[in-house]
């Protein structure tokens, strides 16, 4: 779900967003980024990597809201918009692509001081299933983590 990123001559969040399909906000969040003159190369940055296993994905239209396309989906709008690196209340644009969380999952966003003991126990699991399912477990505040229902 998530991996190692370190900054190449000349890269900034933006290039990297675009490189690993998503956005500048959702690096700044998950990095704790302020500031964005202070990446640099070199800097090494967690990214969050793409798995079709987990989720499907949808290109905004014009006129839709999270709200709208949570219902639409069947989802929480709080998941979707945490899973998308969203507060409810931002503005999503047309071709904006978002994370549809698939049926058969579920989903748990960390928070700070979470351990692995206690996530696994949210998800009912065993620490070996759990890891087979989230090759990279950083437990900071914000990451998102997935368990097979």
């Amino acid at each position: 779900m998530f991996e190692s990123y370190r900054l190449e001559k000349n890269e900034d969040l933006y290039s990297v967003a675009k490189k690993y399909n998503t956005t500048v906000k959702t690096l700044q969040d998950i990095n704790n980024i302020y500031f964005l003159d202070a990446v640099r190369e070199g800097m090494e940055i967690v990214v969050p990597t793409e798995s079709k296993d987990y989720f499907n994905y949808y290109v905004v239209e014009q006129g839709d809201s999270l709200y709208a396309i949570a219902r639409r989906y069947n989802i929480n709008p709080e998941l979707l918009a945490s899973m998308n690196g969203l507060n409810l209340e931002d503005y999503i644009y047309p071709n904006q692509q978002l994370l549809i969380p698939k049926n058969g999952y579920s989903y748990y966003i960390t928070a700070e001081g979470d351990t692995l003991d206690e996530v696994v126990k949210v998800f009912n699991s065993n620490n070996d299933k759990f890891l087979n399912e989230n090759k990279t477990i950083y437990l900071m505040a914000g990451q998102l983590l997935v368990n097979k229902k």
